[in-house]
C-alpha cells in the first residue's frame, strides 16, 4: 500500500508549539525524501473577505479575526526548516481545520494511489486530529505521529491522540512508525 506524509499547519503562528515535534516531522520528511515516498503540506489561513464582518467562516466566528491567521501574513508562513522541505511538493491551503474540505487533498491522494497517510504537524486536537479522522472517514489507512504532533497543552495533546486511537486509526511514535515495514513499501 503507497503511504505519503500529511505535515499539518508547520507555520510561524504556531511555532512556540513545535520546539519538541519539530525535530521528529523533519525525521519523518527526511524518511519519505529519501525514499521517494510523497509528502504534502498544509498551510491553513483566511482571505481578507474571511476575517471582515458578517464572519462566514465558523473559525474566524470562534477565535475573532485576531486570532485567524491571514493569509500572506507573516505568521502564515511556513517555518524556515518546512518550508525548505516542502519544496516541490504540494501545498495544500486551508481555511478550516478539516484539510480535505474546501481543498483538493483528495484528488492529489487519488492520483498518486495513495492508501495510507501518516499524519503530523500541528495542532494535534485540532487540524491533525481532525484531518486525520477525515482520511479515515474517506477509506485511507491513518497512522497519527504522537511525537512529531504540537499543540497548546500536554492535556489536549493527549486528549486528541486518544480520541483519535480509540476508533479512527494507530497512534505512533516517530520511531515506531520508522520501524514498520509498511512505511518502507512504496
Amino acid at each position: 500500500m503507497k503511504t505519503a506524509l500529511l505535515i499539518i499547519d508547520m507555520q510561524a503562528h504556531f511555532s512556540e508549539m513545535t520546539h519538541d515535534c519539530l525535530p521528529n516531522i523533519l525525521r519523518l520528511n527526511t524518511h519519505f525524501e529519501n525514499n521517494s515516498m510523497p509528502r504534502i503540506f498544509t498551510q491553513h489561513g483566511h482571505t481578507k473577505e474571511e476575517l471582515t464582518p458578517p464572519f462566514k467562516n465558523q473559525l474566524v466566528k470562534k477565535w475573532g479575526p485576531s486570532g485567524s491567521i491571514a493569509k500572506d501574513s507573516p505568521d502564515w508562513q511556513l517555518m524556515s526548516p518546512v518550508a525548505k522541505a516542502a519544496e516541490g511538493c504540494p501545498i495544500i491551503h486551508k481555511n478550516t481545520y478539516d484539510a480535505f474540505i474546501n481543498t483538493n487533498l483528495s484528488q492529489v491522494l487519488e492520483e498518486q494511489s495513495i492508501g495510507r497517510v501518516v499524519v503530523c504537524g500541528v495542532m494535534t486536537d485540532c487540524c491533525c486530529d481532525t484531518t486525520a479522522r477525515a482520511a479515515f472517514n474517506r477509506g485511507f489507512e491513518t497512522w497519527l505521529v504522537s511525537d512529531a504532533c504540537g499543540t497548546a497543552s500536554e492535556k489536549q495533546h493527549e486528549a486528541g491522540l486518544r480520541g483519535f486511537a480509540y476508533a479512527f486509526g494507530e497512534v505512533l511514535e516517530t520511531d515506531q512508525a520508522l520501524a514498520r515495514k509498511e512505511i518502507h513499501e512504496g
